[in-house]
C-alpha cells in the first residue's frame, strides 16, 4: 500500500491538529521549497528525517534496449534522496 498525496494530507491535518486545507497548503510549501532549493544547488536536510540534494551526473554512453544502438547520454542533474536515522529505525521493526 502507498501513501498518495490526498492521504497524507489527511494523516498530517489529524496529526497537527489542522484542516485538510491547511496541511495541503503545508505539503505544497514543503514542495516548493525542496524544488526551489534543488534548482538553485543547495541541499536540503531534515535531522533524523531525510535530506536531498542535486548530484551532477557525467556524459556517458547508454544503450538503446530495443536497437542495441549506443547512444550517447549528456552530462546533467539528478536527485539523491537519502534516509535520516528515524527512517531507518523506523523500517528496522
Amino acid at each position: 500500500m502507498a501513501l498518495n498525496k490526498s492521504d497524507l494530507v489527511s494523516a498530517i491535518a489529524e496529526k497537527a491538529n489542522l484542516t485538510k486545507a491547511d496541511a495541503g497548503a503545508a505539503v505544497d510549501a514543503l514542495q516548493a521549497v525542496l524544488v526551489e532549493s534543488l534548482e538553485a544547488g543547495e541541499a536540503v536536510k531534515v535531522t533524523g528525517l531525510l535530506s536531498v540534494e542535486r548530484v551532477e551526473r557525467a556524459a556517458r554512453t547508454g544503450r538503446n534496449p530495443r536497437t542495441g544502438e549506443e547512444i550517447s547520454i549528456p552530462a546533467g542533474y539528478g536527485v539523491k534522496v537519502s534516509a535520516g536515522s528515524v527512517l531507518k529505525k523506523a523500517v528496522q521493526k
